[in-house]
């Protein structure tokens, strides 16, 4: 039988089969003998021990598409990522140190600004301006007035999503929305073994349809960049792709190089200066992460 885990608590793994439920499994010992530890977002196979209890064992991980170290998922389909438009006002080095890591391993990305209910035109304009030529899906919401929410759930159908954003931004608001009342079986699965309350910082997906997971993500109020040199940091910028092949030397950083066509895009307004000016604090980080 297969399935996917969508939670994973002090050696539990639960794992839902389409039509049948949640099943309470434990990895068998073989994956701590190779080193391999069941991820949430897995693709498993398991064995049934007791159908009535809906107790098994995780006897197979099938190929990951993908895995992330923060947090610790498996086999994402694409990110959703969630700031405010406005209280609190966007950390905007803290968005993009988001987006370069999903670049880096290739997942791609929707951004979502809620709270538009309390945002004046000028900020929603500035987002627009600095994202929209990144080419990334642009999303702006009001959980409150639930303005948008069904071309959100569009964006998700199908998909399994990581959900991710600081607090205060109407997250969980809009997880609640996107659920319309199917809360699965995790109340089961918290009465059952005692642990629910203490797993906020654990993530979990939760079944939106057949084939359409979201995964809830801590908040996070900072983001460490590993698994990237600064030669492959430009790759992750991609506003930057247009002008490849372009500047005066091959192999060009775009930082410190004369005739660097990134940085004549940046004085003639096609790549955001705020987006430049991130990919040099990133740059700066990796490259003194490097000498030492």
């Amino acid at each position: 039988m297969q399935g996917k885990i969508v939670k994973g608590i002090a050696g539990f793994y639960y794992v839902h089969v389409v039509e049948s439920g949640v099943y309470e499994c434990k990895a068998k010992g073989i994956f701590r003998k190779d080193g391999v530890k069941p991820l949430v977002g897995d693709n498993v196979e398991i064995e049934i021990l007791d159908e009535k209890d809906m107790e098994g064992n995780i006897t197979q991980i099938l190929p990951r598409k993908n895995e992330l170290i923060r947090p610790a998922v498996a086999n994402i389909d694409q990110a959703l990522v969630v700031f405010a438009v406005t209280k609190p006002k966007p950390h905007f080095n803290l968005l993009d140190r988001f987006l370069v890591m999903m670049e880096s391993r290739e997942v791609p990305v929707i951004l979502c600004f809620n709270k538009t209910d309390i945002a004046e035109d000028p900020e929603i304009a500035e987002l627009k301006d600095i994202y929209e030529g990144c080419g990334y899906p642009l999303l702006f919401t009001s959980a409150k007035q639930e303005q948008n929410i069904e071309e959100l759930k569009t964006v998700l159908q199908g998909k399994t999503t990581a959900i991710a954003g600081p607090s205060g931004v109407g997250k969980s608001s809009l997880i609640n929305l996107l659920q319309s009342g199917v809360k699965m079986e995790t109340g089961r699965i918290s009465a059952k073994i005692e642990r629910g309350r203490h797993t906020t910082r654990h993530s979990e997906l939760i079944v939106l349809g057949e084939d359409s997971y979201i995964m809830d993500t801590p908040g996070f109020s900072s983001l460490y960049i590993s698994d990237i040199d600064k030669e492959s940091l430009k790759y992750c910028f991609p506003e930057f792709a247009s002008c490849e092949g372009h500047c005066r030397f091959n192999g060009c950083d775009h930082v410190h190089e004369p005739g660097c066509a990134v940085k004549q895009a940046v004085e003639k307004g096609k790549i955001h200066n705020s987006r430049y000016e991130d990919y040099l604090t990133l740059y700066q980080e990796l490259q003194e992460r490097k000498r030492y």
